[in-house]
């Protein structure tokens, strides 16, 4: 029998693969991707890091504050006698005399412990600022006696005297020690409360010519004040925190400390090894103390 398809037309099963220089094209291009994509990852994780240290210092710099403000905000304040030509069994009505009641125990501590004070450099047992203030117990609905709503730095409640006295002093003291800020409560050692502080700066709105009726208010720093703490009326606060992600600087990069200095941030022994290449950032507020109290 003819066969019907001439041996042109005969199927084949032959198969052809892959030239070496087109795998080698393959391979080119997928490590040129794969390139990209890790560039792009590298980049990525560079701005990540840079956003979570800046939210991470806003952070910390607002607790700070926050820890110090509370208790500058109650410096040389006292209890408030709200009917102080009455005795303990007279009826209290809005024509009663207020006064302050500081008792024996405050006006006993006050030449050593004033309502603030500081150090412009603190050695190893001192502290940049302190602050004090009166503790006293009030009747609370939660208590059949009564208690103490005041805190120290690290919520502490000081134990009172016996009554009827039932008051004393509370004070917390602050510093920066090894790039940790640290506050000492009362009668209780100092402990970090924040990390990566590379400043802290107090200076002090101090009121003069108060006698001329003219008076005037200066900012000082802590050797300018001497042992005259009664004329302070607010303190400035200043505080620079780092970070901790390493970032590709460009030389000269600096930032402004709390002297109005610019830092370099970059150059060689410009900074310890621990900040070096990190971001930085600079946070200033100031408090006013209250016109009453032991600071009147």
């Amino acid at each position: 029998m003819k066969n019907f398809y001439p041996p042109k037309y005969l199927p084949t099963n032959s198969q052809r693969g892959a030239t070496l220089v087109e795998l080698l094209v393959g391979i080119t291009i997928g490590l040129m991707t794969i390139a990209v994509a890790a560039g792009a990852l590298m980049i990525s994780r560079g701005v990540s890091g840079t956003v979570s240290d800046a939210s991470q210092i806003q952070q910390q710099a607002s607790y700070i504050f926050r820890i110090i403000g509370q208790q500058l905000r109650q410096a040389g304040s006292m209890r408030l006698d709200l009917a102080a030509n009455k005795g303990p069994a007279d009826p209290i009505d809005a024509a009663d005399v207020v006064a302050f009641t500081p008792d024996e125990t405050l006006h006993s501590v006050t030449a050593s412990t004033p309502p603030i004070s500081g150090k412009d450099s603190p050695t190893g047992s001192e502290y940049k600022l302190s602050v004090a203030y009166q503790n006293y117990a009030e009747p609370s609905f939660t208590s059949a006696s009564n208690v103490s709503f005041f805190r120290d730095c690290l919520a502490n409640a000081p134990t009172l005297p016996v009554a009827p006295l039932e008051q004393n002093v509370i004070q917390s003291q602050f510093v920066v020690q090894s790039n940790e800020f640290r506050c000492a409560g009362t009668g209780i050692g100092s402990q970090a409360l924040a990390r990566n502080v590379a400043d802290l700066q107090v200076n002090y709105l101090r009121q003069t010519d108060s006698n001329t009726g003219i008076p005037k208010i200066q900012t000082v720093n802590a050797a300018a004040i001497g042992a005259a703490w009664n004329t302070v009326y607010g303190a400035d606060i200043c505080v620079v925190l780092y970070g901790d992600e390493p970032i590709d600087m460009p030389a000269g990069s600096s930032y402004t400390g709390c002297d109005g200095a610019a830092v370099n941030m970059s150059g060689t022994g410009s900074l310890p090894t621990n900040r070096k290449n990190r971001l930085h950032l600079t946070f200033r507020t100031t408090y006013q103390l209250r016109s009453q109290g032991l600071t009147g």
